[in-house]
């Protein structure tokens, strides 16, 4: 059986609220589906970069000083 659907209220500035109602209407799709779709993007755009963070977490860091005194010292600034 699938899961029901949950209803929640969400506000949005009145000019967000016009393009997402006009994009609904273009595309022949609800409004609840294109924030479905935009809300999903961005958890698995989160999902991504949290795993990008892990792979890269025993990368040597260094400073923004540190940047800033490299770049000088090879000529790029």
């Amino acid at each position: 059986m699938n899961n029901p659907s949950k209803r929640s209220t969400v506000y949005f500035d009145p000019e967000i609220h016009q393009a997402l109602r006009l994009k609904a209407a273009f595309s022949h799709r609800s409004v609840s589906d294109l924030v479905n779709e935009a809300v999903r993007a961005a958890l698995l755009e989160d999902q991504e970069d949290l795993a990008t963070f892990e792979k890269r977490v025993s990368e040597p860091t260094i400073t923004y000083e540190e940047l800033l005194s490299d770049l000088k010292a090879h000529g790029k600034i």
